[in-house]
């Protein structure tokens, strides 16, 4: 229910006979992680001579299930394919920048999906630009591309190794060579990555809710740091990094990742769950007679804060998930009609109730506004708006599209104006010390926090945001 950018989503198969119709499957089940656009290249190395591999490709705006059909699966032949899902930036809407990229090199056919964004992208582009190199596109992912093809190395593996060497930031990819597939995790391991097997065949996703829907086996994560090669003959483990502290995302388990995934090390669901009970003990809300949340990544955040405050969860709002993107809204004067598309209230739960409002983030605002002014209209006595995160006042610049500081409400105002602005009776949020609770971050450096603190990881420092651009501009967007 935000504005922030759902996480893009990767997966890649070796060694299953309908490659492409299983990477559909595992693109379908990480729908969540991306809604603007999605695609598919596989590789059918049943040719000869000049053609004994060949790509195929498909690519679209949409989401999967419109995207693909039983037809264009069918030309996506070969025992390797690779996926994305995406949700891009200002700008980005292009039909180059919808990954897979695949491009042939020296060494081969090559084919790559990231998840994550490249911090030192914009000046490493730069100096490519002026040594001659040409881009396709305005994402920092072909950044890698062009690395990789540029490396001097005599193998894919050893030229992954030196690209790694040379980009900074947050990056989980599957990459297709002709007879392999490679999992590459950044060494903070920003992004989740996970391995699986489905009888001979392996899989690369970016969570584990995807190896579910393909009845995959779970293995395990791809280690910050890691470069698997994988074949038919097994995995192969190789980490060209020095050891560092990790940073994972703190948004995956607050918001992004499935709450039946499991990444990190732990299950999002149990984690989401104990943010309420830990909420619940540091912000009570004493005249309250129920707790409802905000669908989707908030409700077991209200399960949780129903637990730990003895109060019953209600169901107060529905979520309508059948909204497409190409719906066409009214006049401008439907006040609120972006959220009545998505919500709407349940009069019989609210009308004369003090309720318990749980959601997952506050980012600029407005959508929390129109959420109490619905939840107002439908009869509530009293709001107690209750946030499962920190305030957040920093941006990202590893994969999380936050707007500018300048225009994340807690970087401009304190909690009491927060309350005011939205226009609920009271709003509390979870502590940072609470979140590393939940996470089992003692503030180490397990998980990144930096959007709550303003300390990014260790040297980090004033990393570039990707540059707003149009179809025909210079600028970089995330890889995600």
């Amino acid at each position: 229910m935000k504005s922030l950018r759902e996480e893009c989503g990767v997966v890649g198969v070796l060694g299953h006979s309908d490659a492409a119709s299983m990477v559909y499957l595992g693109l379908f089940a990480q729908q969540h992680r991306g809604q603007e656009g999605c695609g598919i290249v596989s590789l059918d190395r049943s040719g000869s001579g000049a053609e004994a591999t060949k790509f195929n490709v498909h690519k679209s705006f949409g989401l999967v299930a419109e995207s693909f059909n039983p037809a264009i699966l069918s030309r996506l032949t070969g025992d390797a394919a690779i996926g994305h899902v995406r949700y891009s930036t200002q700008g980005g809407q292009t039909i180059q920048n919808v990954q897979p990229f695949h491009f042939r090199t020296s060494l081969g056919p090559l084919a790559i999906a990231h998840n994550g964004n490249l911090t030192n992208a914009t000046e490493i582009r730069a100096d490519l630009e002026r040594s001659g190199s040409i881009f396709q596109s305005t994402s920092d992912t072909e950044v890698f591309v062009h690395l990789l093809a540029r490396a001097e190395a005599q193998s894919i593996l050893h030229r992954i190794f030196a690209v790694m060497k040379k980009v900074t930031g947050a990056y989980s990819i599957v990459i297709q060579a002709e007879d392999r597939l490679f999992a590459v995790r950044d060494s903070f391991g920003f992004r989740p990555l996970v391995l699986g097997k489905r009888n001979n065949s392996y899989i690369v996703a970016s969570e584990t809710c995807a190896l579910d829907l393909m009845d995959a086996e779970f293995l395990r994560e791809v280690e910050p740091g890691e470069v698997v090669e994988i074949t038919v003959g097994g995995l192969t483990s190789h980490f060209p990094l020095p050891k560092r502290k990790t940073a994972f995302c703190s948004f995956e388990p607050i918001y992004f990742a499935r709450p039946d995934s499991q990444i990190f090390g732990d299950e999002i669901y149990s984690l989401r769950r104990k943010m309420g009970r830990v909420l619940a003990r540091e912000a009570a809300a004493a005249d309250a007679d129920i707790v409802i949340a905000v669908p989707d990544s908030g409700v077991p955040m209200a399960v949780g804060y129903s637990e730990g405050s003895g109060l019953p969860f209600e169901l107060g709002l529905v979520r309508n998930h059948y909204v497409g993107r190409t719906f066409i809204q009214p006049a401008q004067e439907i006040r609120d009609f972006g959220v009545r598309l998505k919500l709407n209230p349940v009069l019989s739960v609210i009308k004369g109730k003090s309720i318990v409002v749980v959601d997952d983030s506050i980012v600029r605002g407005t959508t929390s506004a129109k959420i109490v002014r619905m939840i107002r209209q439908a009869g509530a006595k009293k709001i107690h708006m209750r946030i499962g995160s920190p305030p957040i006042t920093h941006s990202c610049f590893y994969g999380v599209d936050t707007p500018e500081r300048s225009k994340l409400l807690a970087a401009q105002k304190d909690v009491e104006a927060i309350r005011a602005f939205i226009g609920c009776d009271s709003l509390a949020y979870l502590s940072l010390d609470g979140l590393r609770e939940v996470l089992g971050d003692n503030g180490d450096g397990r998980f990144c926090t930096a959007c709550f603190s303003g300390k990014y990881p260790e040297n980090v420092h004033a990393p570039i945001a990707p540059q707003p651009t149009d179809a025909l501009g210079p600028g970089l967007q995330s890889g995600v």
